[in-house]
């Protein structure tokens, strides 16, 4: 028997909540991502509970056990169950009784096969009780094992369900999917065939998914397919996947982090405020178009703005003609990024004040950066 573990289980605060409602006489199990997670060696975050409970009952449960209960999401069926400070989403088995792409209207179930059939992806219908010992319900187990996304049961239903699954895929695809594997044909097939539904996704929605996304080590087969099937041009109009497998490709060479932005810009996307990114996320995105349509040197761009934009804007350029970085790149990037403009406005006054003083230190810094930043404050103010 297949069995899950680490100490995300075995914590006394998630033991803790298992127990409480197991001694109430009900089913209690661990399911979704944590569970996926463990058994693929990959950091657990958040700690979801699936229960027969219904939601007055655990909360009753846990003031019981002297644990706090937070009504999260009860009208949905969930209550945050607060264990030694840690927070656990437990949520009734749950069946879908009407959907319309976004929003679904549920009723409550008794059986645990009915809350697994309501999920997205049979990798997501995994549970396991407080012992580790694994219950799989739809068969799951073995497409977990394979690396294989496949929706449960008839795609088109599922992705009708709610659209933004159709975006879930491929993400899904990205962080857990096995390249070699390829990509399951009948969940392509749903895609395409519910193309349009992606339109009834707010931006936020969007936004969030493509994120997450592009936040994968190695997002390139997931936008290509993204591409192939449709799916991109209908969320990211205009974009082009041809830099992305050579700019994830330079990322891994000059050991630098996956960024969503700095991805966004190598698909040439540019448009921040059709996916509601935060005004950072924004000011990023800005900042990269306006560097990479100047002939701004290198050694500039470290110098204006600092060594980690400039090696991004040098491996966008680098990506998006399918070449490596030049060699001396890093060289002129610490120069400039170490790079001190010797002159004060000071140093030019009284004799020149006003708008003539700003006017005669753009100069001056121009004069310098020729230089390539070599002319000391005296070889200035001659």
């Amino acid at each position: 028997m297949t069995q899950v573990s680490g100490d995300w289980l075995s914590c006394d605060s998630t033991q803790h909540v298992l127990a409480m409602l197991e001694a109430g006489g009900h089913e209690a199990y661990v399911v979704g991502g944590c569970v996926r997670n463990a058994l693929m060696n990959v950091a657990v975050g958040d700690v979801d509970i699936a229960t027969n409970a219904r939601p007055e009952r655990v909360v009753l449960l846990a003031e019981s056990a002297g644990l706090k209960a937070v009504p999260t999401g009860i009208e949905h069926g969930t209550v945050t169950v607060v264990a030694d400070g840690v927070g656990h989403e437990v949520t009734t088995y749950r069946a879908d009784v009407e959907t319309d792409g976004r929003r679904a209207v549920v009723r409550y179930a008794d059986d645990v096969a009915e809350d697994a059939a309501r999920r997205d992806f049979t990798m997501n219908a995994l549970y396991a009780d407080a012992r580790g010992r694994m219950l799989d319900p739809l068969g799951g187990l073995p497409d977990l094992e394979a690396r294989r996304v496949r929706f449960i049961g008839d795609a088109g239903e599922r992705i009708r369900e709610d659209y933004l699954r159709i975006l879930r895929f491929f993400r899904f695809i990205a962080w857990y999917g096995d390249p070699a594997e390829g990509v399951d044909a009948e969940a392509l097939a749903g895609i395409a065939a519910n193309l349009d539904g992606l339109q009834k996704l707010s931006a936020e929605r969007v936004g969030h998914e493509m994120v997450r996304l592009l936040r994968a080590p190695e997002p390139g087969i997931a936008i290509c397919v993204m591409a192939q099937s449709g799916v991109l041009d209908k969320v990211l109009p205009g974009a082009s996947i041809l830099a992305i497998q050579p700019l994830v490709a330079l990322e891994q060479g000059h050991g630098l982090t996956p960024d969503p932005m700095r991805r966004l810009a190598g698909l040439g996307y540019y448009d921040s405020a059709s996916l509601r990114l935060s005004r950072g996320q924004q000011k990023r995105l800005g900042q990269y178009q306006s560097l990479l349509s100047s002939d701004e040197p290198i050694a500039e761009t470290a110098w204006r703005h600092g060594a980690e934009i400039a090696l991004d804007v040098a491996i966008l350029r680098a990506a998006s003609l399918g070449q490596p970085v030049a060699p001396f790149v890093q060289d002129e990037i610490a120069k400039g990024a170490g790079a001190t403009f010797p002159v004060k406005p000071r140093d030019l006054m009284p004799g020149v004040q006003g708008p003539e003083l700003g006017e005669a230190l753009r100069r001056l810094e121009r004069r310098w950066i020729a230089s390539g930043f070599m002319l000391s404050r005296d070889d200035l103010l001659e």
